[in-house]
């Protein structure tokens, strides 16, 4: 049995259960804390019984910055989901849903126009996961991933950015259904 609770400090010492998935990025101390600070209410834990953290969601709430308005890359206000992570031993009970729900509630809280996330094209567990909950690849960002897990004499690895519209957006301007074929380099995504 999980709770689920907004993030705290102290928290951070309790994340080795969830970060040691080779998946899942890991960030300096500042990071955690910059989320923290900026976006408490995107900052979310799930933790069991004996108070171990398996598993917690990290987001934020942003537009890109006034001089990208007329790009064709210009992201209108949204959430990003930075992290979602759930230890092994807790997956498949539904613990990633609840806690991306969450964040989706404060997305339209917060009248997001979407929801956005990049993951690992190689990641399929998670693309079907996202896929589950409404979510489809906007496009594909070439070398976003510095390195590749599947092949790690290879450049790096390639990105989808995926997205959910919310209710703001009537009329799915920023989704698209042929996402897969609308390439990018990473210096074009905010």
């Amino acid at each position: 049995m999980a709770s689920f609770r907004c993030f705290r400090p102290d928290d951070l010492d309790k994340f080795s259960k969830c970060n040691l998935d080779p998946l899942t990025e890991t960030y300096d101390l500042s990071f955690y804390y910059q989320y923290f600070a900026k976006w408490p209410s995107l900052f979310r834990v799930a933790e069991d019984t004996n108070g171990n953290i398996i598993g917690y969601i990290m987001g934020k709430l942003e537009s890109s910055p006034e001089y990208l308005k007329y790009s064709e890359h210009y992201l209108p206000w949204h959430a990003h989901i930075t992290a979602l992570t759930v230890a092994p031993e807790a997956r498949r009970l539904g613990i990633g849903k609840i806690l991306t729900e969450s964040l989706e509630v404060a997305a339209e809280a917060g009248d997001a126009w979407f929801v956005d996330l990049f993951v690992r094209k190689s990641n399929t567990r998670a693309i079907s996961f996202y896929e589950g909950m409404g979510y489809s690849v906007y496009r594909v960002v070439k070398d976003y991933y510095g390195d590749n897990v599947s092949d790690p004499t290879a450049h790096g690895e390639d990105a989808y950015d995926m997205r959910k519209p919310m209710r703001r957006d009537k009329t799915l301007k920023h989704i698209r259904e042929d996402g897969r074929s609308h390439d990018v380099q990473p210096e074009d995504v905010f």
